[in-house]
């Protein structure tokens, strides 16, 4: 199989990758690939304390990877885009199947 690759294209892909390269920033990605969740929820179900939940969210809207939704108090967060949702839905094909 050959695969041409536009470098600039390696970039993104290879940047995407690094920030998703993290187990909780993975979890965090996964969650959001099920439902827009609060920190809250987020915190529930990946079972990490606030502050460490709170420095990974910010890893992954610095890199893009999750938007926020403020409705009065509470702030919730969603993938940012089809690129990501793609690679979550991949990732969760080939390594989650079997615990479902």
């Amino acid at each position: 199989m050959n695969i041409n690759v536009n470098p600039q294209q390696a970039e993104k892909a290879a940047a995407l990758l690094g920030s998703m390269s993290n187990p909780h920033r993975l979890r965090v990605l996964c969650e959001l690939h099920e439902a827009e969740l609060t920190v809250g929820e987020l915190q529930e179900r990946i079972g990490i304390s606030q502050s460490n939940l709170s420095q990974q969210l910010a890893k992954l809207r610095e890199a893009k990877l999750v938007k926020t939704r403020r409705d009065s108090q509470k702030i919730f967060y969603t993938l940012a885009s089809d690129e990501v949702v793609q690679v979550i839905h991949v990732l969760h094909e080939l390594f989650c199947r079997d615990a479902d």
